[in-house]
């Protein structure tokens, strides 16, 4: 836990899930640049006064800092992230505020957004392709006195990401940097040419795609390799396990679902769980699972979540994980360790973790460690697909 301090107060904050062990701090220099300006009271047209601003919106706020900072204020925090969303929760509940909707409101990027928006602030993601997305559901929402400022680490906007708030919403222009962050200031414009949003995307697997081959993907904004199959999830559609006979199986980290989706197409018995932390990437599932299954009663569920943890520990035959690497711009193999984890706990005894991932991850090691054993199911010079089988007796932790 690490104590941000700004003009608006001086708040603990953590990211979601805690772990004492987890040196990245909530908030990063971007945040401070931008809650400094903001509390400066200037903007680029006059006085910025939050007090009688109206509708704020914060969007992709990553872990609350932003949000919790403002609370005084009633902002609107969208995310695409349930960790992002409940590391704000835990945030605002620490600081003894809440999320009453009298305070603070906490939406999705699936959710309508706010019907006026009177201040847009925005943490430019990590994907270009969400913030395309989100500034085309959120243009219709500003006006021409609608007060936008963006913020970001030097290395995160590039003259890519200037372009599309000047092509959807309007006229802009960046700050100066500070602590290699930068503000980004926009002004909304009737005669924007935005057209379009050309979100969500879909293709047709190729031949080569393994048990993906001929089925539709349907992807959101923000996921993973968003216009195009992955060449992780392709090597490992060549290799999972579809004859399951029933079992209950679970893509862990979704994505676009193309992975449960083709075990659902080849065994109908099967009972699949969609999960993922990105509301966008469960969305895509839903889509992609629609899209190929055409049967009266789907055996799915779609659930937004930190990995498999909602589930009953001993429920689940299969689980088929892609884990992510990084945590936004860093580089960690905290969540894909906190995904194995959790699925010793979910998997049944004799029940099995599938795990695709580039080689130099050296996973097989984390894995035989939790599970006593580890197995290489397919291998290539980048990418590996492990096998793991949950024993009878239980491991040590």
């Amino acid at each position: 836990m690490n104590r941000l301090t700004t003009p608006f107060g001086s708040y603990e904050l953590t990211r979601f899930p805690e772990d004492p062990r987890d040196r990245l701090r909530a908030w990063d220099a971007a945040d401070e640049y931008l809650l400094r300006h903001l509390a400066s009271g200037t903007g680029e047209r006059g006085p910025v006064d939050l007090a009688g601003a109206g509708q704020i919106t914060v969007l992709g706020d990553r872990w609350g800092a932003l949000t919790t900072a403002l609370a005084a204020f009633h902002p609107t925090q969208i995310t695409d992230s349930y960790l992002s969303r409940a590391s704000t929760a835990a945030n605002l509940d620490r600081a003894g505020i809440g999320t009453a909707k009298s305070t603070v409101r906490l939406l999705t990027t699936q959710d309508p957004p706010p019907e006026r928006i009177d201040v847009l602030l925005v943490r430019v993601p990590k994907s270009l392709a969400l913030l395309e997305d989100q500034l085309y559901r959120l243009a219709p929402h500003v006006h021409a006195g609608t007060v936008v400022v963006g913020t970001g680490m030097v290395k995160e906007i590039h003259t890519s990401t200037l372009n599309l708030f000047e092509k959807i919403l309007g006229p802009t222009r960046t700050s100066l940097a500070e602590k290699k962050a930068r503000l980004i200031f926009c002004t909304p414009s009737a005669t924007a040419t935005r057209g379009d949003d050309p979100w969500p995307v879909t293709y047709k697997l190729d031949q080569e795609a393994g048990s993906g081959a001929g089925l539709t993907a349907v992807n959101h904004a923000g996921i993973f390799c968003a216009d195009r199959l992955d060449v992780g999830t392709r090597f490992f559609l060549q290799s999972i396990p579809t004859n399951t006979n029933g079992a209950r199986v679970v893509d862990l980290g979704c994505g676009n679902g193309i992975v449960g989706t083709a075990v659902a197409v080849a065994d109908p018995r099967a009972e699949v769980v969609f999960t993922d932390e990105s509301y966008q990437a469960v969305a895509s599932a839903k889509a992609t699972f629609r899209a190929n299954v055409h049967r009266e009663r789907e055996r799915a569920d779609f659930l937004v979540g930190d990995g498999v943890a909602m589930l009953d520990p001993g429920s689940v035959d299969l689980i088929l994980c892609n884990p992510p690497f990084h945590s936004h711009q860093a580089t960690t193999d905290a969540t894909a360790l906190r995904m194995f984890a959790q699925s010793r706990k979910a998997l049944r005894p004799h029940g099995e973790l599938w795990v695709v991932a580039n080689r130099h991850m050296g996973y097989h090691t984390h894995l035989r460690r939790l599970f006593g054993n580890s197995e290489v199911v397919a291998s290539e010079p980048k990418f590996v697909v492990l096998r793991a089988v949950k024993q009878d007796r239980p491991r040590p932790m």
